[in-house]
């Protein structure tokens, strides 16, 4: 494993760790909570932070966890079909979303290749916060999910 800069934030650090055994075990990482977060030199609740809010459905991951003395975490990344994954991530953006979250999924799937620099920027102009600024304030993050979804299933059905 890497030697992380002291620089990097906690979960940041947590992170990468945890992408370097996906990477080294061909995308499948069984995490016991309490022994990463000592071997990291942090609280348990960081581990989970950093699984929920990084290691999504819509960023390519499955998490399953087991309770218990011997319980673990299970983290997969998703090698499916692009255009699978993409209609996955359609299927869960729900109702609304905001400006930041449909930024960090485009990040996320620009990242694995899921689409390309272009379709990320286009897609990230068409749901900035700018774009909405002349829609009312609590019809934007329903509008964006609406115009997203469209976009995204285009893409799909252009691949």
């Amino acid at each position: 494993m890497a030697v992380f800069p002291d620089s990097m934030k906690m979960s940041d650090i947590v992170a990468k760790y945890i992408i370097e055994m996906l990477d080294e075990k061909n995308g499948n990482a069984e995490i016991q909570r309490n022994e990463l977060a000592g071997l990291l030199g942090c609280v348990p609740s960081q581990i989970n932070y950093v699984i929920s809010s990084r290691f999504t459905p819509e960023q390519g991951y499955i998490v399953e966890s087991r309770r218990g003395g011997g319980g673990y975490i299970r983290i997969t990344r998703i090698t499916a079909d692009p255009r699978i994954t993409i209609m996955h991530v359609v299927n869960t953006i729900g109702d609304s979303i905001s400006a930041t979250v449909a930024s960090t999924i485009l990040e996320n799937m620009a990242q694995r290749n899921m689409i390309d620099s272009f379709e990320k920027k286009l897609l990230m102009s068409a749901l900035s916060d700018a774009a909405y600024k002349t829609v009312p304030q609590e019809c934007r993050d329903s509008l964006r999910a609406d115009i997203m979804k469209r976009m995204l299933a285009t893409i799909v059905a252009m691949q």
